[in-house]
């Protein structure tokens, strides 16, 4: 698996509306060739990015995805005024089909988060691999499929057996290495903030490379490339891809 060392966080969160298609622009314009973002299910079963349980944070709509459907959710602004005034205007939540679409054109690679509603663990994950399987060519870079939840997991190990999986943790606490085995997963994806040394060592001692999010401070991203991660997951690409340039 090639790896870069740097992703956008849910595009290029600091810069442009999170999980959306002027998001995963700027993730590129600010040198980032992966992104990260994150998928739910709307009411009629369409994969959307997404990362809330509801609209009402990252658009002018309100309600929760799971109970509205795809022609509903695509009226709502999720340009995020209050954030970036006008800049963004008009920006839609995009269907995961259309993420694709877009990645392919600007020759981006991607690690998926399935951010399942509750109890829709397992359909949200076979529902993204569809369309992943579906809309992705083999020629293009392998995605990497993550998520907090065990279910999600395991749902990727059973329909896509052949797209790595991501182990993904706040934390990394005790039995997360054995967890990492049970679910077949090929990546460590750790929160930053309690991260140590001789965690990441671990990792790597065992084979796993090592995704680390979401790093925002440049000194903290020169220490954890010297600590051996392979990638850090960022808000601000291009703040970060300078500091470890």
């Amino acid at each position: 698996m090639k790896l870069p060392r740097l992703i956008g966080h849910r595009g290029a969160r600091s810069n442009a509306p999170e999980n959306t298609l002027a998001g995963l622009r700027r993730a590129r314009e600010e040198g980032a060739s992966w992104v990260e973002f994150d998928v739910k299910l709307t009411k009629d079963n369409v994969p959307i990015l997404i990362h809330d349980e509801t609209l009402d944070r990252t658009s002018n709509g309100r309600g929760a995805v799971r109970d509205l459907p795809l022609e509903s959710i695509k009226l709502v602004d999720a340009g995020c005024p209050a954030v970036f005034g006008d800049r963004f205007k008009g920006e839609r939540i995009p269907t995961l089909a259309e993420a694709l679409s877009l990645m392919l054109d600007l020759d981006m690679g991607f690690n998926l988060e399935v951010k399942p509603c509750q109890r829709r663990e397992r359909e949200t994950t076979i529902a993204a691999l569809a369309v992943v399987r579906q809309h992705w060519p083999a020629r293009a870079p392998t995605p990497i499929i993550s998520s907090f939840k065990a279910l999600s997991l395991e749902a990727a190990r059973d329909a896509a057996p052949e797209l790595p999986r991501g182990y993904l943790a706040e934390r990394l606490d005790a039995g997360w290495l054995d967890a990492a085995k049970r679910l077949d997963c090929a990546t460590i994806h750790p929160g930053y903030r309690s991260l140590t040394q001789p965690q990441v060592q671990l990792a790597k001692q065992h084979g796993y490379p090592v995704l680390v999010w979401t790093v925002n401070e440049a000194s903290r991203a020169v220490e954890l490339i010297g600590w051996g991660v392979d990638s850090l997951i960022s808000d601000v690409p291009g703040a970060i891809a300078a500091a470890i340039a």
